[in-house]
């Protein structure tokens, strides 16, 4: 604990654990919300701030809550990049990513990238059998080739990806300060860099539509790509990912309200927004004030350490009623799961896209009967949530 964060004002919650937080968020964030909505949570070393309002104040004040963290778990797993930091820096790296990211590069050059990756991959997910695991079976895959293409890695494969994502992952989350995790998360980060290195020359030649492209041809220093390009790797493949399998077993553990997506396309895209909403891929994330504030009933020191958890927000009685469970009829509010403020998700038009137009669809159409089978479904996480293992069966 440092300094500062030796005058604590919040109440201390020092009966959370890092593995329960894992198994099952959601009954620990109801007690934080109820006991204090700010808490000092020494199992992670930061205080967690669980309520809507809170959350949302702290992703609309950057001045007070800065990105740029000391000692940041993200920075150590994957470089500088621009999700720890705060304009005008933060703006200075994004800028880059706009034109290949945003809606109108989605559906002119992307859209078409997706539906044939969602092809590829269900032909393959179907051929193993009823029984088989969607999670790693479809999900990992399809959002982690998507990923690749509009990345740029050509001299990689979609399991490149996903292992360097999940163990780049597991750093930014280890919490618990476990020697194997960070050694994992290095030895990702050098093969990460060793392809960029490989690419940047030809893409300086022959420039392409990648994101890769086109950060190295806005001049970007090498050292922010590479950062960049980590933290890319991260969100840009688990979020697509879990919010995929998170919605299927949603779905198919509300029969009634399938019925009503599958009569009604247009509500595909609400039951990825209330997918999104009921288990954020990207549960938590963390920040540091820059001065003394009162946030959510306690006074806080400059240079003290939170915990944003997105999670809880999303499930906050105060903005959604009967928040614990998932309604695709619900009343429309907005949620946090893609952050906000200038930090709000670069890629959450790929997901959107990806997933809501293309992935969900597809899946029922192809897999008729879809159903979950005795062998249980399940999810885990909590910096970062979502399926662990998705067994399904169809006719």
């Amino acid at each position: 604990m440092t300094a500062a964060e030796a005058e604590i004002t919040a109440p201390m919650a020092d009966w959370v654990r890092i593995e329960d937080l894992y198994e099952n968020p959601y009954p620990i964030y109801r007690r934080l919300r109820e006991e204090s909505p700010v808490a000092w949570v020494p199992a992670v070393g930061r205080y967690l701030v669980t309520s809507f309002e809170a959350c949302h104040r702290i992703e609309q004040d950057a001045e007070t809550f800065s990105a740029n963290e000391e000692g940041s778990l993200m920075k150590r797993s994957m470089g500088h990049s621009m999700l720890r930091k705060d304009d005008p820096d933060h703006q200075t790296d994004r800028a880059a990513y706009g034109p290949v990211l945003r809606p109108k590069a989605i559906k002119e050059t992307w859209t078409a990238v997706f539906e044939k990756n969602a092809e590829k991959y269900l032909e393959e997910f179907r051929a193993k059998g009823p029984g088989a695991d969607l999670h790693l079976g479809f999900a990992a895959p399809f959002a982690a080739e998507n990923l690749r293409e509009i990345m740029g890695f050509r001299n990689a494969t979609q399991q490149d990806l996903q292992r360097w994502s999940q163990t780049m992952i597991d750093g930014t989350g280890n919490y618990a300060d476990d020697p194997e995790v960070w050694a994992k998360a290095a030895a990702s980060s050098a093969e990460v860099d060793a392809a960029i290195d490989e690419l940047v020359p030809a893409l300086k030649a022959e420039p392409d539509a990648s994101l890769l492209s086109a950060v190295v041809n806005a001049g970007m220093p090498i050292e922010a790509i590479q950062a960049n390009m980590k933290m890319t790797i991260g969100g840009g493949l688990n979020e697509p990912r879990d919010v995929l399998g998170t919605a299927v077993w949603a779905l198919l553990s509300n029969p009634e309200q399938l019925a009503q997506v599958l009569a009604d396309p247009a509500l595909w895209a609400t039951a990825f927004e209330e997918a999104v909403r009921w288990v954020a891929p990207i549960g938590m994330y963390p920040r540091q004030t820059t001065r003394e504030v009162e946030i959510g009933g306690a006074t806080l020191p400059a240079g003290a350490r939170l915990g944003v958890v997105l999670g809880a927000a999303n499930r906050d009685p105060e903005q959604f009623e009967n928040p614990e469970a998932f309604d695709i009829n619900r009343e429309k509010k907005p949620h946090l799961a893609f952050g906000g403020g200038a930090h709000f998700c670069a890629g959450a038009w790929v997901a959107r896209t990806s997933v809501a137009q293309v992935a969900l669809p597809k899946l029922f159409a192809s897999l008729p009967g879809l159903r979950l089978t005795d062998r249980p479904a399940r999810e885990g996480g909590w910096v970062f949530r979502g399926m662990l293992e998705l067994p399904v069966a169809w006719n």
